[in-house]
């Protein structure tokens, strides 16, 4: 099992920016595919961005693209998601999530192929 531990967020104006942090810890985070996902009151958790495990492709979800950016440093073991031009409909509780890789490099977007997550952090936008 890998530990995982989010940072980086918080209130922030809307149009502007925030990093988030995943720290993994118990493995080396080479070994899995990472995920971000949000989750807002009362909704779904929805999935955000997907990497594969060396970094080379990622996508993301309709609402975040052009804005969000996944990204990782296995040697720093964490994954990143900066978030810029942020939106009040941003606002949820941001999770990563890591899965074991395959073989073959590949990006997960249904929530339930994860088996690790974090306990969550916070991004509020205020309009």
């Amino acid at each position: 099992q890998v530990h995982l531990v989010e940072s980086g967020g918080g209130l922030v104006q809307a149009g502007g920016s925030l990093r988030l942090a995943c720290a993994a810890s118990g493995r080396t985070l080479n070994n899995y595919s990472m995920g971000w996902f949000r989750q807002a009151p009362g909704k779904e958790r929805e999935f955000v961005a997907a990497i594969t495990w060396d970094g080379d492709n990622a996508n993301y979800r309709d609402a975040v693209k052009g804005r969000f950016t996944i990204s990782r440093d296995n040697a720093k073991n964490t994954l990143y998601l900066q978030m810029n031009s942020l939106k009040p409909e941003d606002t949820a509780a941001y999770y990563c999530a890591a899965k074991l890789r395959l073989l073959v490099a590949t990006l997960y977007r249904n929530p339930n192929d994860y088996e690790n997550w974090g306990q969550g952090t916070q991004v509020t936008v205020s309009s």
